[in-house]
């Protein structure tokens, strides 16, 4: 302690002025230095955060929507059809308010450039289908190239085949547990639909808990 407080003691004035001058430069240095650092890091930090929002945005902007199917009016497709049957017209009618029977798909079943309509007509009560209809688009209306009459009967769209399916009852068969079903598979050939594939299915018979009576205590 002693020498380094006779060394500072003995150190002339000029000499302690030129060493706090330089600790100044310093101190400045490494304020501007740190100044430099913080900002350059700060910008290449934003950069690639700017940039991802930029990709999100022009990502979004580039995808294109799914297009919607241009719908029908399939209650009046089917009230207007000459090809439609009296009892099928009767039955279609506002099961609550304006809510029709009726269930709708759309696809591409005949090649044309429009897509297909398939109308099923069902009952109110039960929902059994009493109809089941095909319309191709032409020349901005649609026309009529299957039906299925026979209740109860169900079409719709598999992969570019019509499937309809006729469900089968037995004599004394409620309406609600038919025996089996016949499902058919149609492609549409030549200008109409040719039949392709057909199967049989049977119901299994479910035993209710009556044929178990249970004891009585």
């Amino acid at each position: 302690m002693r020498g380094l407080t006779g060394e500072g003691s003995a150190r002339p004035p000029g000499g302690i002025q030129a060493v706090s001058t330089a600790l100044a430069v310093l101190t400045a240095l490494a304020l501007l230095v740190s100044a430099c650092g913080a900002g350059g890091t700060g910008a290449r930090d934003e950069g690639p955060a700017h940039a991802d929002s930029f990709a999100g945005a022009a990502g979004t902007a580039s995808a294109s929507p799914s297009k919607k199917p241009d719908t029908v009016n399939a209650v009046k497709l089917v009230k207007d059809d000459p090809e439609v049957s009296p009892e099928v017209k009767r039955e279609l009618k506002p099961c609550v308010a304006d809510e029709y029977p009726v269930d709708v798909s759309y696809g591409k079943l005949t090649g044309g450039s429009a897509d297909d309509v398939v109308v099923n007509v069902l009952t109110c009560g039960d929902a059994v289908g009493v109809g089941s209809y095909v319309y191709r688009g032409q020349d901005g209306s649609y026309k009529n190239v299957f039906k299925a009459e026979e209740p109860p009967v169900y079409a719709e769209i598999d992969r570019g085949d019509l499937v309809v399916t006729k469900q089968v009852y037995d004599k004394g068969d409620p309406v609600s547990s038919p025996s089996g079903e016949n499902v058919i598979t149609y492609r549409w050939t030549s200008g109409r639909f040719a039949e392709k594939y057909r199967t049989h299915n049977d119901y299994g018979k479910v035993v209710g808990d009556s044929a178990s009576p249970v004891p009585a205590s």
